[in-house]
């Protein structure tokens, strides 16, 4: 019993009870330490930081897009507008599950695999956080109903009212109006800081045409709202918001009512029609046909939809007034007549001989005149016009020369883009020795120039150049800029005077007189179109080769299919004594000229009915 009691020592116990108590104190003093500094961090140091984060959790900044300007024609007639449409939209930072989401619409709505495809585009694109992605447009009211009863198994999802483009007249103003469509990821990717805030309430932006050209103006500025949500990411309440700033208006040159009588004319046949007022260069009428409906691009056009357009042969989606390029024929000739006038190679006196056919000397081909016997012994300025003789314009073209011709001819507008406010013009062909030499690496010949002075070979021409070209006949010289918009957000824009054709008084009263020929003469290549009108016209009729004839051979329509058999064209203004309004009609394959000039006549009658009226 002695010897175990030595086994225990009590101050040894005591000593080890100490310093285990001094150490669990210090260790509590330090945790209480750590945490005071944490409390402290979290309640002092970075109290306002949590604050935000907490705010974020609940509040978030909504854009609100601003309201798209209207397009009206000149007579206020509204020609683009905003539709209400109610459209389906998934938050993706609050949905769980995406794919049982949408398997959940797909049952109480209609959603097409298209629709599913542009969503995910969309939502593989750069966004804002929280942003809602359009996944269906124009819901009717049981579609809508369907959602809003099961509202509760569909977090993340809304429903919402927004305004939709919508365009009135549907293909009639496709080529010039153009349209709006969702905003592509190359396009997105080609956003800087401030157009991705610009465009951060919308989905759209413009495509093609007056939409694309007058986007900035017509977008308008985006305005936003703090909103307070609950868990589940309803909108509780607004806390503050700025208004969205609308687009401005735009108010066209363009008549409904002429616009529609040119694109019946043409009657589903390919070809395009301009329309140009003479005292300022507005543009009255522009048509190309086929056309197509711009509101199947507004949400997204569905693959069958634009396969059927992009696939067609008569290619609707090609904006044939402002990118076709022809070869003009003899509408340009009243400018080749201007040219030997003004350069003193020809009188209005002058005669040929025109035994059907040209020959250069030393040279065994036959630069054949359209009617094979010839058009008489003695042919002037006058009848060489007004019964289109191409041998009077070969020898006139070969005499003039080349050089005096391109630089004569470039001034009415031939070769270049006219500046259109619309994009995507091309600018046609109107030849030179430069042109060829770097083009071809080839020398300028003088058969080349015979070529041009009927309007054949290389030169090339869309239908806008020649209403231009027409115009500026028509207003003896004044070559104005052609203009679509009138005014913008109720300002006017001016017209552009782009040059003045200085040229003798007595040379535009010849040509002039030649043109009012062809619709008034006797032997007129366009005497048809006269009959019953109650003013006077001037004009030039033309056809245009689409496959070379071989030497020796006459030109036979029944020999080739229907889309290699020639253009036909006609050029014009009225009333003769008082322009007002020029045209430009191009009938693709149609042969005969008198054709485009019944088309012509339907849309100075229109016009001018409407002036008097």
């Amino acid at each position: 019993m002695s010897e175990a009691r030595h086994f225990k020592d009590h101050h040894r116990e005591a000593k080890i009870f100490v310093a285990r108590a001094i150490f669990t104190a210090l260790a509590i003093v330090l945790l209480t330490g750590m945490l005071l500094v944490r409390f402290y961090s979290l309640q002092v140091t970075h109290h306002q930081d949590y604050v935000t984060q907490s705010d974020r959790n609940r509040v978030h900044v909504l854009p609100i897009s601003p309201t798209r300007g209207l397009i009206y024609d000149r007579n206020g007639e509204l020609l683009a507008e905003n539709r209400a449409s109610y459209t389906l939209s998934i938050v993706h930072e609050r949905v769980e599950d995406l794919g049982q989401t949408l398997d959940t619409l797909g049952d109480l709505v209609d959603i097409s695999a298209n629709d599913i495809e542009k969503f995910n585009d969309q939502l593989r694109q750069k966004r804002r956080p929280f942003d809602p992605v359009p996944l269906r447009y124009n819901l009717n009211e049981e579609e809508i109903a369907h959602l809003a009863v099961n509202e509760y198994r569909l977090d993340g999802v809304e429903v919402h009212a927004q305004l939709v483009r919508n365009y009135t007249h549907g293909e009639l103003y496709a080529h010039t109006l153009g349209y709006v469509g969702r905003i592509s990821e190359k396009e997105l990717a080609g956003f800087d800081e401030d157009t991705y805030q610009k465009y951060s309430g919308t989905h759209s932006i413009g495509k093609i045409g007056l939409e694309r050209e007058y986007e900035s103006m017509l977008l308008g500025d985006v305005g936003y709202q703090n909103v307070e949500t609950n868990a589940r990411g309803r909108v509780l309440r607004v806390l503050d918001s700025r208004d969205p700033k609308p687009g401005q208006d735009l108010v066209l040159h363009m008549d409904t009512e002429v616009q529609r009588e040119a694109h019946a004319a043409l009657d589903g046949r390919r070809g395009a029609v301009v329309a140009i007022d003479v005292a300022t260069g507005g543009v009255i009428a522009a048509v190309s046909a086929p056309s197509f409906d711009a509101n199947l691009f507004v949400t997204g056009i569905s693959f069958k939809d634009y396969r059927l357009l992009n696939q067609s042969r008569d290619l609707p989606l090609f904006n044939r007034f402002l990118q076709g390029q022809y070869p003009p024929g003899s509408t340009i000739k009243p400018v080749v007549g201007m040219a030997g006038l003004h350069h003193n190679v020809i009188t209005p006196q002058d005669t040929i001989y025109d035994p059907g056919y040209y020959r250069l000397g030393n040279d065994k081909r036959l630069y054949r005149d359209w009617k094979r016997r010839g058009h008489g012994t003695k042919v002037d300025l006058l009848q060489a016009i007004a019964e289109s003789c191409d041998t009077y314009f070969y020898d006139l073209g070969h005499n003039l020369g080349i050089d005096d011709l391109h630089s004569f001819g470039s001034q009415f507008g031939l070769g270049d883009k006219s500046g259109i406010d619309i994009p995507s013009e091309r600018r046609g062909l109107w030849p030179s020795r430069a042109w060829k030499r770097g083009a071809r690496g080839l020398a300028w010949y003088p058969g080349d120039t015979l070529n041009v002075s009927i309007g054949q070979g290389d030169v090339l021409a869309t239908p806008l150049q020649l209403a231009v070209m027409t115009a500026t006949l028509a207003s003896r010289g004044r070559h104005f800029r052609p203009q679509l918009v009138a005014s913008i957000g109720g300002q006017e824009v001016a017209p552009t005077l782009v040059e003045q054709v200085e040229v003798a008084p007595e040379h535009w009263e010849t040509i002039l007189n030649a043109m009012h020929e062809v619709v008034h003469g006797l032997h007129g290549t366009a005497k048809s179109i006269n009959r019953g009108a109650d003013y006077e016209m001037a004009g030039k009729t033309g056809t245009a080769q689409v496959v070379a004839i071989a030497q020796g051979e006459e030109y036979d329509s029944e020999a080739l299919s229907e889309r290699n058999r020639d253009h036909a064209l006609f050029v014009g203004y009225a009333p003769f004594e008082q322009p007002q309004i020029a045209v430009a009609v191009i009938l693709e394959n149609a042969e005969s000229s008198s054709s485009a000039a019944q088309i012509s006549r339907r849309v100075f009658d229109v016009w001018l009915n409407r002036e008097n009226n």
